[in-house]
């Protein structure tokens, strides 16, 4: 897999892409810039999601989903000892309990 471009180099090249002159294409940009003409159409894509002038999820959205789930997970993982637990303690009879 091929390394990813560093994100200054994106940010960059979205700018300079974004800012063009009439009559330039995006092919001609990319070409300039040593990258896949798809590759900067992402690009592009990307940033207008940034902005939120396209639809789609932002990175931050993404990360705050990701660390949610993560959360949720360890929330459900406690849950699940907590109820073995609790379920163990019912399960002794009275006379065992120290606090009979």
């Amino acid at each position: 897999m091929p390394k990813p471009y560093p994100s200054e180099f994106r940010d960059d090249v979205v700018r300079v892409a974004q800012n063009r002159e009439p009559g330039v294409t995006i092919e001609q940009i990319a070409k300039d810039f040593g990258v896949h003409p798809m590759t900067l159409q992402k690009w592009l894509h990307r940033a207008k999601v940034e902005e939120g002038t396209a639809p789609g999820q932002s990175q931050s959205e993404a990360a705050e989903i990701r660390e949610l789930r993560k959360r949720n997970r360890l929330l459900e993982q406690e849950n699940e000892v907590l109820g073995a637990l609790w379920a163990r303690w019912n399960l002794r009879p009275l006379m065992s309990c120290p606090f009979h």
